[in-house]
């Protein structure tokens, strides 16, 4: 029962009695991660050479992409490493490092996410002063506000953690490494860092939904204005992509929070597939969701094929 005030590393989480089935399991995720990379960097380059998409919604597109191309690239190249070579350790340097890019770069993508719904909002309810508003400036400024939000907010995060001793006990739940899932093998009082944990997610991510659901109420009053049912189904045909999008990251974000909070009797797969789809599943639908949507996307797409 021994404890370590600097612990040199933890120990990554496998799945007892399927050891034998990790080479498998690697090449899925692999594959899961190739697509991911190809469709947001196809984002970023049809964006770039198409003149007709040098708009703010598809600015912060490339913003979407840029994030979930750095989200996924934090933890998965370590996952891989870990299934196919049997490396479970982890230095705790690399733990934190890898921890605070996870959270950042999630509320960083939160906070592009609300960006997004405010410009649906101003372009179905201000169409004319849309151009106005949102500028090249003003959505540059947008993006420059979402990185340091993101990091003011969870730079703190892993210092917390520096101080703490830690058991004997240090494997983790998932394949990578969390704040929660790291906080719970200290060993000692770890209130400050739950506290402020849950006071900022609750101040980004949770304020963050709160506003989005808020600009669909908007738009849901400006759209049942309209005259015919054929006119809303085509004004709020334009949101369809982004609700899909904020699902894709909210979606995973609860489940992996409801699993860290009530799932502490779950089998130990749960906890990774879980883990898994939130580091993969938003990079992963969000190029085909605007694929799929945007037909100017599409079109750039059936041309480089």
């Amino acid at each position: 029962n021994s404890s370590d005030l600097s612990p040199s590393f933890f120990v990554l989480a496998s799945i007892p009695g399927l050891e034998a089935a990790h080479f498998w399991m690697a090449i899925l995720l692999c594959s899961m991660y190739i697509l991911a990379v190809m469709g947001n960097c196809a984002v970023l380059f049809i964006v770039k050479t198409e003149p007709s998409l040098h708009a703010p919604m598809y600015f912060f597109l490339c913003m979407l992409a840029a994030i979930d191309l750095a989200l996924s690239t934090s933890p998965v190249p370590r996952v891989l490493s870990f299934y196919w070579f049997d490396t479970r350790e982890i230095s705790f340097g690399a733990c934190l490092v890898q921890m605070f890019f996870i959270h950042t770069l999630s509320a960083i993508e939160s906070t592009v996410l609300l960006a997004m719904a405010v410009d649906r909002y101003v372009a179905i309810c201000h169409p004319l002063r849309h151009a106005a508003i949102l500028t090249n400036a003003a959505t540059a400024k947008i993006g420059l506000v979402a990185m340091a939000r993101g990091v003011i907010f969870f730079l703190p995060l892993p210092l917390l953690l520096l101080p703490l001793p830690f058991c004997s006990s240090r494997v983790l739940s998932h394949s990578f490494c969390l704040h929660q899932d790291v906080m719970n093998l200290a060993c000692a009082n770890t209130t400050p860092s739950v506290v402020y944990g849950l006071t900022a997610i609750l101040l980004v991510m949770g304020l963050d939904a709160i506003l989005i659901c808020f600009s669909y109420i908007l738009i849901l009053k400006a759209v049942l204005r309209l005259a015919s049912w054929k006119e809303r189904l085509k004004v709020f045909s334009t949101c369809i992509a982004h609700v899909c999008v904020v699902l894709a990251f909210y979606v995973p974000l609860i489940g992996l929070s409801v699993v860290h909070r009530f799932g502490k009797d779950l089998a130990p797969l749960v906890h990774i597939i879980m883990g898994n789809i939130y580091i993969l599943a938003p990079a992963l639908l969000n190029p085909i969701i605007y694929g799929v949507r945007t037909k100017q996307i599409q079109r750039r797409i059936l041309n480089l094929i």
